[in-house]
């Protein structure tokens, strides 16, 4: 079972189905589903062309098998009742993950394992409201965006999850396609702690009049081996999501001061709505 319908949510859906699982896409609405289902199908379609070039019988045939390990629900408590392991993939916002988590610990099965998608929140403190038999099968499930293509996905360890549970997790990750790396719960993970500090000191940059955009990410490209420049990226990731991450570092303290303070031209690009690719603005322009 998959919470959430959205890219992160339908990616997890896609490669659990293409790897023969049989798998729930849960959301609140059926146009949330629709939605979902529309962003599998055209993922599908450009995997069955690059495997079936020339056979469109055989592409049509991919996407058809695909599908048939694919439902969809908006009864989550009906779904997680019938699932062994329950991915959420929802608003990276800790109430609400916890309310979610907590209904559906009361109904799905004992030897259900529970996973968050979240790429910046404790998974201790999202677990805080199941049982303390549940908390032994509960971990961190992070994949990337967009997870049919990344290959990566960072298997969160917290202090209660069994070595079991563990090692399930990471069976499971091999299976549907993607390398997991073993982490502890801490702040960003592995990924994230990395990368948004070196996204915020790139954005300081541009705040000094040190360099333009352009040219701190053909430096990075070119003198660093980045596929993608920390200016880009950060367009492609989301600077709403960028925001949300450094503001709760922030408020929670839980990393140095230094590596997530303020940076006015982030804040002032997500106050006027330009927040990237989605919006065909942020530091730079898209056309859509």
């Amino acid at each position: 079972m998959v919470l959430g319908g959205g890219l992160m949510g339908s990616g997890i859906v896609q490669v659990a189905a293409q790897a023969g699982y049989k798998v729930t896409m849960v959301d609140t609405s059926d146009a949330a589903l629709d939605n979902g289902r529309s962003i599998i199908q055209k993922s599908l379609s450009r995997v069955a062309r690059k495997k079936f070039a020339d056979d469109e019988t055989a592409q049509k045939s991919f996407v058809e098998k695909v599908f048939s390990n694919i439902s969809t629900s908006t009864n989550a408590d009906q779904t997680a009742s019938g699932s062994d392991l329950v991915v959420e993939a929802i608003v990276e916002n800790i109430d609400i993950k916890q309310k979610v988590f907590g209904a559906l610990d009361k109904v799905a099965p004992k030897h259900s394992i529970f996973c968050s998608n979240t790429s910046s929140l404790p998974v201790t403190k999202i677990a805080e409201i199941v049982s303390a038999d549940r908390k032994t099968r509960f971990a961190g499930l992070h994949f990337f965006n967009p997870v049919p293509a990344m290959k990566l996905v960072e298997v969160v360890r917290t202090d209660a999850v069994s070595d079991e549970v563990f090692d399930a997790l990471f069976e499971f990750t091999a299976k549907v396609g993607k390398t997991p790396v073993a982490c502890k719960d801490t702040p960003g993970f592995i990924v994230n702690r990395l990368l948004v500090p070196y996204m915020m000191e790139a954005f300081r940059i541009l705040e000094r009049g040190e360099a333009s955009a352009k040219d701190v990410d053909t430096a990075m490209k070119l003198g660093a081996g980045m596929p993608m420049g920390p200016i880009e990226l950060a367009d492609f990731v989301g600077l709403d999501t960028m925001k949300f991450i450094v503001d709760g570092w922030q408020k929670e303290g839980i990393v140095e001061p230094a590596l997530v303070k303020p940076c006015t031209i982030l804040n002032d690009l997500v106050s006027q709505g330009r927040l990237g690719r989605k919006t065909g603005q942020g530091f730079f322009e898209y056309k859509k």
